[in-house]
């Protein structure tokens, strides 16, 4: 099956959730998530093993990996206020959860490696990645190699070798008819047929498979992603040259192609994406509500700060300029919701979870702008997120801070662009810009959290694409293309040392970097 269109909600836009990173706590919790649908309910136990050179052994306790897993096999949902006490809860329920660092030659940075035990006696192996802001990627269930990314329904059919398996797959096709892509192969003693579906399959057909002479056992998994996905999806465009074409012969703005591109992608309507994005606006907007208003969370490095903006701007001890000087205090009470537990999106990632939303509201509501033009600037942003989920990555293990940061400074120069009135031509050329701007990015977080130089980062991004959208609005020469902006960086991203890519070099190694992080987990432990 070859790889189908990112979506706004799924790869983008999303998810929403509660702490410090998306690749780690919403990757991780998905993961589990599926784990624990394939053992039929609650687990009794489970190992999770993270590879000595990957990313996830150095950062899996800083990131929440481990909050986020314990979560997602406990069934607690991404947004629950039990999230950060996860683990304290599956230790009381009597549930071990253990994560050990091995070395066993794991290629991805964000690899797992998880054998689990239902409370049932059903036990799995799984191997799976956390490929950027919240999405997955299932690679290995039982031994077979798999590729479930939880954006269908699946049927995992497991058999003996007694009958061919041309036999079994056609004996499966006749009680499952309405699937959408089938795979099957045999490993040792064992044929795995996987099924995906775009609708819910009939409950009585795993009944029936049960009941197929030679099969061992049927895992039913249920979607796990807000956008679904189906055989015959299929998009108007999926790379910023073929929007460039099409928006030569319709006359639309970015927004609107936005909206008509993730109706495609989830077959719905441009109007059901458009109050999609409203009610993701209106959790953004939350966020800066709660972050203004003041968070409190011990294991952080920073306190609350947002309020320090229209302090001193009162006081006259700030340049005067108010765009970006509410946009500096909306991206700031953004990630400190973020840093204290609170509901956020993550958009693209949640480290990079400010410089988007921050930037679009804060030139929005400076500017008196209806909320009708916030969401046409978020929906510009998307599609822009979705040319970077095709062509590059939003993983910082992967490519360094540009593509989260980055990637949020880009996204937002668009999406200001199209709020200003901005042709499609200059939204594109807004977001390349922003982008040649940031090209070569490091993550080197400071004392394994989340927030430094995460903030700064953040900021920098949103100041980035106000000027970037106004470079491009004033009809400045953007020089390379979009397209190949995105792929230049992803290209240098990858070239990046392994420890400019999340894995702790830079500042991260400072000897400031490294009091504090003893300081933060004396503290935690103490507590414990």
């Amino acid at each position: 099956m070859d790889k189908l269109p990112s979506s706004i909600f799924n790869d983008v836009i999303g998810p929403v959730m509660r702490g410090p990173s998306s690749s780690h706590v919403a990757g991780a919790s998905r993961i589990a998530a599926i784990v624990r649908q394939s053992l039929g309910g609650d687990a009794s136990e489970a190992l999770v093993d993270f590879d000595v050179n990957g990313s996830l052994a150095e950062s899996h306790d800083g990131h929440g990996t481990d909050m986020g897993f314990v979560s997602g096999i406990m069934g607690i949902e991404m947004t629950d206020p039990a999230v950060p006490n996860a683990e304290r809860l599956a230790k009381e329920a009597g549930i071990p959860v253990r994560f050990r660092v091995l070395d066993y030659g794991a290629v991805h940075p964000n690899h797992y490696r998880i054998a689990a035990t239902g409370k049932n006696g059903v036990s799995h192996d799984w191997e799976a990645i956390s490929v950027g802001g919240g999405m997955i990627e299932m690679q290995k269930y039982d031994g077979f190699d798999v590729r479930i990314e939880g954006d269908f329904y699946e049927l995992l059919v497991t058999a003996d070798t007694g009958r061919s398996i041309d036999d079994l797959v056609s004996a499966i096709k006749k009680i499952c008819p309405g699937f959408d892509f089938i795979d099957a192969k045999q490993v040792s003693h064992k044929s795995l047929v996987a099924l995906k579906f775009a609708a819910q399959p009939d409950p009585s057909a795993t009944e029936a498979l049960r009941a197929l002479p030679g099969v061992l056992d049927v895992v039913q998994l249920e979607p796990i992603l807000p956008t679904h996905s189906r055989a015959t999806c299929t998009v108007p465009f999926r790379t910023p040259n073929e929007l460039a074409a099409l928006a030569k012969t319709e006359p639309h703005a970015l927004w609107e192609f936005a909206a008509r591109y993730e109706a495609a992608r989830g077959g719905t309507t441009p109007d059901e994406a458009f109050e999609k994005m409203r009610g993701i606006v209106a959790i953004m907007e939350n966020a800066v509500t709660e972050g203004l208003r003041g968070t409190a969370y011990e294991d952080r490095i920073l306190g609350p700060q947002a309020f320090k903006i229209d302090e001193s701007s009162t006081k006259g001890r700030l340049i005067p300029c108010d765009v970006l000087n509410t946009t500096i205090k909306f991206i700031t009470a953004i990630m400190e919701v973020k840093s204290a537990m609170g509901v956020i999106v993550a958009a693209p990632t949640a480290g990079s979870c400010g410089c988007l939303p921050g930037t679009i509201l804060g030139v929005g509501k400076t500017l008196n702008l209806p909320q009708e033009e916030i969401v046409k600037g978020m929906l510009a942003a998307g599609i822009v997120g979705v040319f970077i989920a095709e062509l590059a990555t939003f993983a910082a293990e992967v490519a360094g801070c540009q593509v989260e940061c980055g990637a949020g400074s880009g996204m937002a120069a668009a999406g200001v662009a199209q709020m200003m009135g901005g042709s499609v031509e200059q939204c594109l050329d807004a977001a390349s810009i922003a982008l040649q701007n940031i090209t070569g990015l490091a993550c080197d977080p400071v004392a394994n959290r989340v927030e430094v130089p995460c903030l700064g980062k953040n900021v920098m991004g949103g100041a980035n694409a106000i000027a970037s959208a106004n470079m491009a609005l004033a009809g400045y020469e953007r020089v390379i293309p979009l397209e190949q902006t995105i792929g230049a960086m992803y290209d240098i991203g990858t070239k990046l040392p392994l420890e400019l890519r999340c894995t702790f070099g830079g500042l991260g190694k400072t000897q400031a970097s490294l009091e504090i992080r003893e300081r933060l987990e004396k503290a935690v432990g103490t507590k414990n």
